[in-house]
C-alpha cells in the first residue's frame, strides 16, 4: 500500500500548498499530502471526513464552510468522502486515528494532527475549535483582530471609530455578543441611548442572556435612572441629614453618584445602607450594588474593590 500520509515527511521543494484563495476544496487520498499535510505548514487545515449517507454531515459541512470563509484565508477546509477514500481511512486508522463515525473533523497544524471532534457541533463551538487551532499556529481569527481594534479605540475615547469597528464586526459575526455590547456602549457614550436600546432589541435570542449583553442592558437602565436621580441629588442629601435611616434616599443617592461617575462613593453609600439594615426592602441595597457590578463589568476596578468591601461586610 502506498504511503498517503506521513506526518514526519517534509514538503518537497516546489511542492506548493493550495493557493491562498482556494480555502475550501474537495480532497482525496492522492492529494492528501499536498492539500492537508503540506498546506498545514502555512495555515491550519480542517479535514471534514463525511459520507453521503450521513445526516449530521449535511448540517455540519455548511457550518464549517461558513466559519472557514469568515476566517478569510487564515484556515482552510478539505472535505473527504470516506467511502471514496477507503485506503486513506485504513492508513489513518493504523496510525491511531480510527474514523469509526462521521462527521469527524481533524485539525492539522504544521503537518501534525492538532485536535479533532466528532458529531455536528453548533457554529459557536466550531468557531472555538478553529480559534484554538489558530492559537496553536500563533494566529487569530479576523474577528478577534477587529474586536481588539474596536476595544482599543473605545478605551482611547474615539467612540466614532469604535462604533464603526463594532458595527463591522456585527455584520461579519451576527452572533458575537461582544460586538453587540460594544456597539451599544459606544452609542450610550455618544448620548444615543434610544439607538443603543434598538441595538439591544436586535440581539439574537441565543446570546441575549450573555454576560456582556446583560452588562450593557444594566448600564443603559442605570444611565436613565441616574439622570433622573441626579436632578434630585440635593433632596436625597437633605432627607439623609434629617434621617440617616432613610434607606430609600440612600439607595437613590448611590444611583445619582454612579451617574456622576463617582463609583467608589456609590459603592460606599450602598455599603453603609447594608450595614444599617441589610434586609430592608428584600435586600434592596445589596441588589442595587450587584446591579452596579454587572453594569460596570466584573473586571472593572470599581467592581473588584466593591466586591471586596461587600464580602468583608457579609462574611465578617
Amino acid at each position: 500500500m502506498d504511503v498517503i500520509f506521513d506526518p514526519t515527511r517534509q514538503a518537497a521543494p516546489g511542492g506548493a500548498a493550495a493557493p491562498a484563495g482556494d480555502i475550501i476544496k474537495d480532497g482525496d487520498q492522492r492529494s492528501f499530502m499536498q492539500d492537508v499535510v503540506q498546506a498545514s505548514r502555512e495555515v491550519p487545515v480542517l479535514v471534514d471526513f463525511w459520507a453521503t449517507w450521513c445526516g449530521p454531515c449535511k448540517t455540519l459541512t455548511p457550518t464549517l464552510e461558513k466559519v472557514v470563509k469568515a476566517a478569510q484565508g487564515r484556515v482552510r477546509l478539505v472535505k473527504i468522502d470516506i467511502d471514496k477514500n477507503r485506503q486513506l481511512v485504513q492508513q489513518l486508522a493504523q496510525m491511531g486515528l480510527p474514523l469509526q463515525s462521521v462527521p469527524t473533523v481533524v485539525g492539522f497544524v504544521q503537518g501534525q494532527i492538532a485536535d479533532l471532534f466528532q458529531g455536528a457541533l453548533p457554529e459557536g463551538e466550531v468557531k472555538k475549535f478553529v480559534e484554538n487551532l489558530l492559537k496553536m499556529a500563533g494566529g487569530t481569527l479576523p474577528g478577534a483582530d477587529l474586536l481588539a481594534e474596536a476595544k482599543a479605540a473605545a478605551e482611547q475615547g474615539d467612540h466614532q471609530a469604535a462604533l464603526e469597528l463594532f458595527a463591522a464586526l456585527v455584520q461579519a459575526e451576527p452572533e458575537n455578543p461582544e460586538a453587540f455590547a460594544g456597539l451599544a456602549r459606544c452609542l450610550m457614550n455618544m448620548g444615543e441611548e434610544a439607538q443603543a436600546q434598538e441595538v439591544l432589541d436586535q440581539v439574537p435570542e441565543k446570546i441575549k442572556d450573555h454576560a456582556e449583553i446583560a452588562s450593557v442592558r444594566s448600564a443603559l437602565q442605570l444611565a436613565i435612572e441616574g439622570r433622573q436621580a441626579r436632578e434630585k441629588l440635593g433632596e436625597f442629601e437633605r432627607r439623609l441629614a434629617a434621617d440617616p435611616d432613610d434607606h430609600a434616599a440612600r439607595i437613590d443617592l448611590a444611583v445619582a453618584l454612579n451617574a456622576m461617575g463617582e463609583r467608589a462613593k456609590a459603592v460606599d453609600t450602598l455599603i453603609e445602607a447594608i450595614k444599617r439594615d441589610r434586609t430592608w426592602n428584600e435586600e434592596a441595597a445589596r441588589k442595587q450594588l450587584l446591579k452596579f457590578f454587572e453594569a460596570w463589568g466584573f473586571d472593572d476596578p470599581a467592581t473588584l474593590a466593591g466586591r471586596r468591601k461587600l464580602s468583608t461586610l457579609l462574611f465578617r
